[in-house]
């Protein structure tokens, strides 16, 4: 989890560290360039002041003749040569550097005329009909830094632009990336986590036929290592009950069938005719030893139900026929009770387990003729879709109240809803429906039915992967 959250979390911190170098970058450009551009205003507003006072000085000069103004104008080249060595200072191109350096070069000479020349002389003259082409200089020197300048503006401002694009398309590539990596690793994580989940609400269902084995991380294996030792412990167990159940059962069917045998003896009158009351007596014993008997066959057959749940004969077969064979079986009981049908069968060919899926039909059918009362009507639609076999069985009866649907699948339960027909049942055949429902990878569920009555629909897949048959532990 530690190396997925570092892989999702090392794009966006690439971007994060990389928008911020670029940042970085341009503020520092940016200051550099507002710097440069307030120094080199100010010393082209000097320069050109300085350079106003020396051409002042010297036509003072041609006119007083002073010698206190050869220092004055002295001071002021004094001046003009730092505002320049300012201006040197800065990084300029080669062609404003070398204009400077003639603007310095040609101010230091014509100060070196003045201090040689008279006043109201020729050659002052001369010299001071140089200032306006001195000044044309420092216009050449001040337009060169401008455009300096205005083209490291223009170079800082694409500068931004391409940074601007690098982070958009960045960003662009960064989030699908991101969302991909999370993606992978959610999978990753998430599919062993699922089926852990899955293996958990199997087991809580007391379905231990599949056995769990999970790839993934380390720590998910061992816990579904856990979890397969776990459904090995409870497969035990319940083996152990059914061989419990199978032991008992048949220990009381030797004295029960004594009982019985004593009882059938006393009502044939074998050790004397009965009088009235011992034979209400006697007829009472054997009732309740025929319901007591049923009771031991049913455990019997439930045992034999779970015991074989676990193994799967997969091969193709017609639903048709087998609907007609379960039917068949149950005609007498139908007849019996005058119960219509209403049959509506696709001709389909799944491929699943034959005996589980007659088994599935033959406990639905027989809890619908439990339920129905006489003259009603059951009704088995079948069609497939999208791959599944959908089975609805609906009946005529009372239905199921809503607080009974969460245990009617469970084994030995039964409702308080009075059975309209002859056949009790113990509560066992629901149960046996859901594990081979479960078996098939199906599902099974209670729908509102229109006619009042129960609606169990079922769907199982089409088609199921072929395993060998476990052989199953026998007492």
């Amino acid at each position: 989890m530690l190396i997925g959250f570092t892989i999702v979390a090392a794009p966006l911190l690439f971007a994060i560290v990389n928008a911020a170098v670029q940042m970085n970058h341009l503020s520092t450009r940016s200051e550099q360039l507002v710097l440069h551009g307030v120094r080199g205003t100010r010393n082209n507003q000097r320069m050109f002041e300085e350079i106003g006072a020396l051409e002042r000085t010297a036509r003072l000069y041609q006119i007083i003749g002073s010698a206190d103004l050869l220092d004055v104008y002295a001071r002021t080249q004094e001046r003009l040569v730092a505002t320049l060595n300012e201006l040197l200072a800065m990084p300029l191109d080669a062609e404003s550097r070398n204009d400077a350096l003639a603007l310095q070069a040609e101010a230091g000479r014509l100060q070196q005329e003045l201090k040689r020349s008279a006043p109201n002389s020729a050659r002052m003259t001369d010299l001071i009909n140089a200032f306006p082409q001195v000044s044309g200089m420092a216009s050449i020197v001040s337009n060169r830094v401008s455009a300096q300048i205005d083209g490291e503006l223009t170079s800082l401002q694409q500068t931004t632009q391409r940074a601007q694009q690098n982070l958009f398309w960045e960003t662009l590539l960064l989030v699908p990336l991101t969302l991909a990596v999370v993606g992978v690793f959610t999978y990753l994580f998430g599919r062993p986590i699922r089926a852990i989940d899955r293996a958990i609400s199997e087991l809580g269902r007391g379905t231990f036929s599949r056995p769990i084995a999970i790839r993934g991380p380390a720590d998910l294996e061992r816990l579904a290592a856990q979890l397969e030792w776990l459904r090995g412990r409870l497969l035990d167990l319940a083996q152990e009950k059914n061989r419990f159940l199978r032991h008992m059962s048949h220990e009381l069917k030797t004295p029960l069938a004594n009982i019985r045998e004593g009882t059938e003896l006393l009502m044939d009158g074998a050790v004397g005719e009965l009088q009235s009351s011992q034979r209400e007596v006697t007829a009472i014993l054997r009732e309740n030893g025929m319901k007591l008997q049923r009771l031991i066959e049913n455990l019997l057959s439930f045992s034999a139900w779970q015991a074989k749940s676990a193994g799967m004969e997969i091969s193709e077969f017609k639903l048709r026929p087998l609907i007609k064979s379960v039917l068949e079986n149950q005609q007498l009981t139908l007849v019996a009770q005058r119960v219509r049908l209403d049959v509506h069968v696709e001709d389909l060919t799944p491929f699943a387990d034959r005996g589980k899926v007659r088994l599935i039909l033959d406990n639905l059918l027989s809890n619908a003729v439990k339920f129905t009362p006489r003259g009603g009507t059951i009704s088995i639609h079948a069609r497939g879709e999208r791959e599944q076999l959908i089975l609805d069985v609906m009946d005529s009866g009372p239905g199921i109240p809503p607080g009974e649907r969460s245990r009617i699948f469970e084994a030995f339960y039964q409702g308080k809803t009075p059975q309209g027909g002859h056949v009790k049942g113990t509560g066992i055949g629901l149960s046996v429906v859901t594990e081979f429902v479960n078996a098939h990878s199906g599902s099974i569920e209670i729908l509102e039915a229109k006619t009042g009555g129960a609606h169990f629909r079922v769907r199982l897949p089409m088609r199921q992967a072929a395993k060998p048959r476990e052989k199953a532990h026998a007492a």
